[in-house]
């Protein structure tokens, strides 16, 4: 089994956050709130902050997940208490390999040393069964249901509101 390495990505590396996303955007846009044309032109997702960061897992120096998390309402004081995981993404040529759960450990766990998050918020599409029931080992619970969240290809698409209480 390759060893994995779970690392900061940053602003600077870019290029390589966006192959990869860009990759998985293609091949797995029914998991995506987002479509390759709506991420063309986009800023790097977070601020190389403690409250806004990426991090990349990587095995022998190929980039096989990622995961993002910033801190909610980074500029009002009533949202500050909670952050959002965000474009979690696992390359299909490394799932089945415990990646996902440790990049949600490491994001966990780094997110836990900001004395002031009281809880982690993300969403995900109802019928990833799969990243739902990772993020449920972690104590996600889900609070809401956006009914035709997404419309894409004529396709409409349900995700749930999941939290995590730190």
């Amino acid at each position: 089994m390759n060893t994995i390495q779970i690392t900061e990505i940053k602003s600077n590396q870019i290029e390589l956050y966006k192959q990869f996303l860009g990759f998985g955007l293609i091949h797995d846009e029914e998991n995506f709130r987002i479509t390759p044309n709506d991420d063309l032109d986009t800023l790097f997702p977070t601020k190389d902050k403690p409250d806004s960061f990426t991090l990349g897992a990587f095995s022998n120096n190929n980039l096989a997940g990622i995961v993002s998390f910033t801190r909610d309402g980074e500029n009002r004081e009533k949202l500050r208490h909670k952050g959002i995981l965000f474009r979690m993404y696992v390359s299909k040529d490394y799932r089945g390999q415990g990646i996902a759960k440790l990049l949600i450990a490491s994001l966990v766990d780094r997110v836990k040393q900001i004395s002031d998050i009281e809880s982690i918020n993300l969403t995900v599409i109802t019928h990833n069964d799969t990243a739902k029931k990772l993020y449920e080992k972690f104590g996600f619970v889900t609070f809401g249901s956006e009914t035709n969240a997404i419309k894409w290809k004529g396709n409409y698409f349900t995700e749930d509101q999941m939290a995590l209480k730190l």
